[in-house]
């Protein structure tokens, strides 16, 4: 799968590591729903993180279609609720 970080491009990511990354989003919801900002901004970074540990990144000159798009590392809390689903930041 192919996953943007907007302002820093794109990276190919194999399925199994969604799992991981599924656990993040799931406590990055929790924390927006106890209004607990600090936690959100540690967990958030940390989703980035491994998105760009286990991800192999793809040249700057790919434009590849992403399947999925992560908020900027410096996005607000309301531009990331914005782009929130049911499923957080992350479907499945």
């Amino acid at each position: 799968m192919i996953v943007r970080i907007m302002g820093e491009g794109q990276v190919e990511l194999d399925d199994s590591h969604f799992v991981e990354l599924n656990k993040l989003d799931n406590e990055l919801l929790a924390e927006m729903e106890r209004g607990d900002e600090e936690g959100f901004r540690r967990t958030f970074g940390a989703l980035l993180d491994s998105v760009r540990r286990l991800g192999t990144p793809l040249p700057d000159d790919a434009l590849e279609p992403s399947e999925l798009i992560l908020p900027a590392p410096d996005a607000s809390l309301d531009e990331i609720r914005q782009m929130l689903s049911d499923d957080g930041l992350i479907p499945g």
